[in-house]
């Protein structure tokens, strides 16, 4: 069965809350391999959820089967489609581990007070007293294992070896040469192990529910009537009017239309500091209003907030898994059958060929059953991923699997676009020149009431800056625009134009001192625009999409960290060279059509090693796509750029790279300390049971805590490696 399927297959999704590990993975595997129709099977162990594609008329063939293998499932929607869910708690049966830990001391105490005449018993013959700890033994393993031993079962029975398996058969071979207070402490410490790593497992899952927490479960919605009411927010479809409070939490996304307020923005774009809202901005789920009261037009239902598809993106990267993780799990695969037939052979070949006595051998057997549980080491790179992952998210860094978190740490060069991702996208007024001693602030207020009745790029920067500081317009009368040229129009009684250099030419205005400041502007990379009146040039204004301050710092993080830069824009070259200058890139190309993004990716690639692309206009995407980490702009980015990408930075933040780059080198480091001091244990115990210096309850204990020590190193990748 392929793990992907075609577009056309059906697929049935499922919650299993006793799928945790591969080795559960590969028993259904093993199942539903037998059901005709399934075309394919999609495992996210740490969500606990199974997809199932299939070519069936009815799913309850495929949920037999799981039923058969003790793999209960829930059907949970279509993937993609259901709502982000709250996670509950794997139930553990303590009392019964409890009651079972008694007995299992009872016998362990029994067993010393025998051994050693503190209680007497007959030398023939049977006793009650003699069995007493076989008695104990026995109920604590059938309180404590009859669950172990059913999973066993079922995993010998579908012909797979399993950890529940192995410890069923250490257990019953402990039991049958009567080594029976230890039989009896090897299951209960399994037990405990396993409650223990199922709670620590829990921990990792519910970084989800804690994005969950971010979003209120009503909103505040105003009524045809004008009045306002409390709606379950799942009820409030996309243009109806939301009302937030200071202090409140924004419970859907949306487009402000009366107030101003500052808003927490910190759980989606990571941003540090509140942003001002006011009319037109945008406001997202999740965030948090601190001071005036908001009303926003929701542009999303609840199941597409931005919130609710970065828990959705999170969801699918678990189940994506980084390359580390796919060799650890290979390796479990081998490495359970292996470690049975080890410890067969340790229990037989030394008996039949060396004179070694059965009991000895068998008793060493059973300890290499114990030692060889992989659990510890299967654990170990799940945990660490997600932890990593819910680490860049609190960051607003969206990793779209756990392989781009591991590659990430591999990155040498990243390729930039200019527009929109260096810079801000948006022409900005730079500076302001006034001409033959014209008065400065009377020209800017000139040219802004003309370039107000524009729509011109050029000239919005232009109005936008007199908006910004509250400038008072004047009206125009007669206004024109002069196609490609400019615009014209009377104010107070005199007729000005704005326009470019081209126009003054035309109309005998292009005195020395225009073209001296003209060519000084466009010489760093700026537009240049003119306002004359009747007679003459009155002033000269440059406009620039001007670079972001976020990105000089980012490129020299990526220095740092040993990351070369290239800047790839469509723009010319003496625009390219100004901005290549203020960011302090390494390199830049200029002039590049989509396609010639896409080679230069391919070449800086081949020349430099792993290469990244950070862009956010449908020209980039197939750079992004061909690139081995693909970043997307979220916050301003188009959708074709951030359903092409494999990490989307939620703000427009280029220092979240070099974040993200320290996140999967922390996280890398903590990767490899696990799967070495899982391994290292086992090595340990191997050779201390060759040696006949280990017990099996000495095993279980280095396994259990073996198995805390990965998980609690593995939660360490969720603090703030970035920082």
């Amino acid at each position: 069965m392929s793990l992907a399927a075609a577009a056309s297959d059906t697929t049935a999704v499922y919650l299993i809350k006793n799928m945790d590990c591969p080795m559960e993975e590969a028993l259904i595997r093993k199942r539903l391999a037998s059901v005709e129709g399934i075309t394919g099977l999609e495992f996210n162990l740490m969500q606990r959820v199974l997809t199932v594609h299939h070519e069936l008329a009815s799913t309850a063939v495929i949920e037999e089967a799981l039923s058969s293998i003790d793999m209960i499932p829930e059907p949970i929607g279509q993937k993609n489609e259901a709502a982000p869910r709250k996670f509950e708690s794997t139930p553990i049966p303590w009392k019964k581990l409890a009651a079972a830990g008694v007995f299992a001391a009872l016998s362990e105490g029994m067993e010393f007070a025998l051994e050693w005449g503190v209680i007497a018993h007959p030398a023939e013959g049977f006793s009650l007293v003699g069995a007493l700890p076989l008695i104990f033994a026995v109920a604590a393993i059938l309180l404590g294992g009859l669950g172990t031993y059913r999973k066993g079962w079922l995993a010998v029975s579908n012909l797979n070896l399993n950890i529940n398996a192995l410890m069923s058969v250490a257990v019953t071979g402990a039991v049958l040469i009567g080594q029976y207070p230890e039989a009896a402490m090897v299951m209960v410490l399994f037990n405990v192990s396993e409650a223990i790593e199922a709670r620590a497992l829990d921990r990792a899952r519910n970084a989800i529910s804690k994005l969950l927490a971010l979003s209120p479960e009503t909103a505040t919605v105003q009524q045809n009537d004008g009045s306002w009411t409390e709606l379950d927010i799942r009820q409030v479809q996309p243009g109806r009017r939301v009302r937030v409070k200071p202090g409140e939490r924004i419970a859907l996304d949306g487009i402000v239309v009366a107030g101003h307020s500052a808003v927490n923005q910190a759980p989606i774009t990571g941003e540090s500091v509140p942003v001002e809202k006011t009319g037109g901005d945008t406001v997202f789920a999740g965030t948090i209003n601190t001071s005036g009261s908001l009303e926003f037009e929701v542009t999303a239902g609840a199941s597409d907030t931005t919130l609710a598809r970065i828990i959705h993106a999170v969801e699918d990267a678990q189940g994506r898994r980084a390359p580390m993780q796919r060799m650890v799990d290979s390796f479990a695969r081998w490495y359970t059958p292996a470690v049975f037939l080890l410890a067969l052979l340790t229990a037989v070949v030394p008996p039949l060929f060396m004179g070694r006595e059965w009991l000895d051998s068998i008793y060493t057997g059973l300890v290499l059953l114990v030692i060889g549980c992989p659990c510890a080491l299967v654990i170990s790179t799940p945990v660490s991923v997600v932890s990593g992952m819910a680490a860049a998210t609190r960051n607003g860094i969206l990793v779209k699997g756990g392989m781009f978190l591991e590659q990430g740490r591999l990155l040498r060069c990243l390729a930039l676009d200019k527009t929109g991702t260096l810079t801000h996208g948006q022409p900005e007024l730079t500076d302001v020149a006034a001409l033959g001693g014209s008065d400065e602030q009377k020209a800017f207020i000139l040219a802004a009431s003309l370039a107000g009745r524009s729509d011109h790029p050029v000239s919005r920067a232009v109005a936008e800056k007199a908006e910004e500081e509250h400038k008072t317009l004047l009206p125009v009368e007669d206004f024109e625009a002069v196609a490609g040229q400019g615009v014209r129009g009377v104010i107070d009684g005199v007729r000005y134009s704005l326009g470019s250099l081209r126009m003054m030419d035309q109309a005998g205005m292009a005195s020395d001192e225009l073209k001296q400041r003209a060519a000084a502007l466009e010489a760093g990379g700026r537009t240049v625009v003119t306002l004359a009146d009747e007679h003459k040039a009155v002033a000269v204004f440059a406009v620039a999409d001007t670079i972001r301050e976020s990105s000089v710092e980012a490129v020299r993080d990526l220095k740092k960290l040993g990351v070369r830069t290239v800047m790839l824009t469509g723009d010319n070259e003496k625009v390219a060279q100004v901005v290549a200058e203020q960011a302090g890139v390494d390199e830049f190309r200029a002039g590049l059509l989509p396609e010639d993004k896409l080679s230069a990716v391919e070449e800086l690639e081949k020349n430099w090693g792993h290469t990244g692309m950070a862009g956010d206009g449908i020209n980039d995407a197939p750079a992004l796509a061909r690139a081995d980490i693909g970043f997307a702009m979220a916050g301003g980015g188009t959708d074709t750029a951030m359903e092409t990408a494999d990490v989307a930075l939620m703000d427009d933040d280029l220092r979240k790279i070099p974040r993200f780059i320290r996140i999967s080198r922390a996280t890398h480091a903590i990767l490899v300390q696990n799967i070495a001091l899982a391994l290292g244990v086992k090595a340990l115990f191997f050779a201390m049971a060759f040696a006949g210096c280990a017990t099996m309850w000495m095993a279980v204990f280095a396994d259990v805590g073996t198995a805390l020590v990965v998980v609690a190193n593995g939660l360490r990748a969720a603090g703030n490696p970035a920082e």
